[in-house]
């Protein structure tokens, strides 16, 4: 019987030590010291990648900072910790890059470590062979089942710790490779919580030819740039149960956007019918809607002609990427299930395009919110510079091309054997015309819209300075001032954007702002991007 207590005694310590989350504790928290940054940071080591080291606060927040910035000690510590950990996950599993979103290693610092685990099962395993072997009363039967029951809970509660780490973050610059190829036609950056496009909804393929039920709008630019930029969560959340994509849900705004910056819509237009079926939509699989916004309602397959197959041609509002028909790997699409996709190889949910329904998303895996218009929040809007108008039947549109100015279309339709023309264009100021052409006449429409957006300078394309804005001290004192020209105002500005140069955002305020603190800001090399409607100016900053 003693021995039987000894037992139980040490199961109650390594139990106590389990059960107790490694942050709560003190035993990996380090005090930093990291260059630009006022204070010591208190976190533990969570990973490494690609220049970047990752700590986890005591509150389990992720923060991160370039490892040149940090000590030449904690370099050490940093390089020995990250090669254990390499060592661990190589025992465990190798992790396969076959997707962009990426699930992060697990680091032993920021869960339960193996040789806990294992220590808990041994102590089990010993005293359960003990009493099997020793049994011979009441509280031995007692005893053993209570065993078996630990040991499970301690499984369970281990492979759960694993899978929760392991989908916790998304790495942002494999979900930027996947907007790559179409960079120039849109714009990507990133904060904490969401991977944020940029475009002006116009795609590069020819639009509108093919629809045979007209709702009369055509393709304008939108300025879907700044704070009314497309929103991907960063860290997507499995739904308890899945929304359907559906004539009951979503039937305003998008779904999903794709990597060319084009909104993809539910299939399912706003009256309750398929889009695609109703002869609604191009060939590509798109259309304008009533704010002239071309989206499209079904998945961009055609996208594949100018991306890699094992690359995601569009990404779900509620943060999960969309494949074709090959798997991330390049192997073929595996069987879907309800949602219209399946987790891959790498632990990760990701759904499918095909060419029927439900096309795109059968049901949103991941958590959204729908507000009462029926629509995911956040959402970009579009705007419109003329009323919409009705279905014309009958009309057949043959082509839409871009007119000889680029500032504009030409487009053409067939209605009752005759052909007819919609030739509209803008000004930079946002003056819209449109001519519309029959064979008795031509009628002409103004409209006032807003000014012409264009899409924002990536910070990997050569710096731009503009006499516009003067940004100063440089390098920077502790606050830096933003100066206009004279000839530019301060309503002008949509807002004021800071990069580091590895893509994520460390300042955004929207409007303009003279002045914003850097006392905070790492040392190194920033970018200042002065956004206005039809243009950005860019500014290099040094923090030294």
């Amino acid at each position: 019987m003693k021995t039987i207590v000894r037992i139980i005694a040490l199961l109650s310590i390594s139990i106590t030590t389990f059960a107790h989350d490694a942050h709560q504790g003190t035993a990996h928290v380090r005090h930093w010291h990291i260059q630009g940054v006022k204070n010591e940071v208190h976190a533990s080591f969570y990973v490494y990648k690609q220049g970047e080291v990752y700590l986890e606060t005591t509150g389990e927040n992720i923060i991160h900072y370039p490892l040149a910035s940090f000590s030449a000690t904690d370099q050490a510590y940093i390089a020995k910790r990250n090669e254990s950990i390499e060592r661990l996950n190589h025992q465990i599993a190798q992790v396969q890059h076959v997707s962009v979103q990426h699930s992060q290693p697990l680091p032993v610092t920021t869960s339960v470590p193996l040789y806990m685990f294992v220590v808990c099962m041994v102590l089990l395993t010993v005293a359960g062979v003990y009493l099997v072997v020793k049994r011979t009363n009441t509280m031995s039967r007692i005893i053993i089942p209570v065993l078996c029951f630990t040991s499970v809970a301690l499984l369970l509660g281990f492979t759960e710790r694993i899978e929760r780490k392991l989908l916790s973050i998304t790495d942002p610059h494999l979900v930027d490779e996947a907007f790559a190829p179409f960079k120039g036609k849109v714009n990507t950056r990133w904060d904490d919580k969401y991977f944020h496009v940029e475009s002006v909804g116009i795609a590069d393929h020819e639009m509108m030819a093919g629809i045979t039920a007209w709702q009369q709008q055509v393709p304008i630019p939108q300025c879907y740039i700044g704070t009314n930029a497309w929103s991907i969560p960063l860290n997507p959340e499995v739904a308890a149960t899945p929304v359907p994509v559906s004539p009951q849900h979503f039937l305003r705004g998008a779904v999903a956007v794709a990597v060319n910056g084009i909104p993809i819509f539910n299939p399912y237009t706003n009256t309750g019918v398929d889009a695609q079926v109703d002869g609604q939509l191009d060939v590509y699989g798109g259309h304008s809607g009533r704010a002239d916004d071309y989206h499209y309602h079904i998945a961009p397959l055609h996208l594949y002609q100018q991306t890699k197959q094992t690359l995601p041609i569009a990404f779900g509002l509620d943060g999960f990427a969309v494949y074709g028909e090959k798997e991330p790997d390049g192997t073929p699409m595996q069987s879907l299930d309800s949602n219209h996709g399946h987790y891959g190889t790498n632990g990760v949910y990701h759904y499918h395009g095909t060419k029927a329904a439900p096309y795109m998303i059968g049901r949103m895996v991941g958590k959204v919110t729908e507000d009462n218009t029926l629509q995911i929040i956040p959402q970009a809007a579009a705007k419109p510079v003329r009323p919409s108008l009705t279905p014309l039947k009958g009309a057949t549109i043959t082509k839409c091309v871009p007119n000889g100015t680029n500032n504009g279309y030409k487009l053409t339709y067939t209605l009752n054997n005759q052909e007819y023309h919609v030739e509209y264009s803008w000004t930079q100021s946002g003056k819209y015309t449109y001519n519309f052409i029959s064979p008795t006449g031509t009628k002409t429409e103004n409209y006032n819209g807003a000014v012409i957006c264009s899409v924002p300078t990536s910070i990997e394309d050569a710096v731009e300075f503009s006499s516009d804005v003067t940004v100063s001290p440089n390098p920077s004192l502790g606050v830096v001032r933003i100066t206009l020209a004279n000839n530019v105002h301060e309503h002008e500005v949509l807002g004021v954007d800071v990069y580091s140069l590895t893509g994520n955002a460390v300042l955004q305020h929207k409007g303009f702002t003279s002045w914003f603190d850097t006392k905070n800001f790492s040392a190194g090399t920033y970018v200042v991007t002065v956004r206005f409607r039809s243009y950005s100016v860019t500014k290099k900053l040094i923090i030294p």
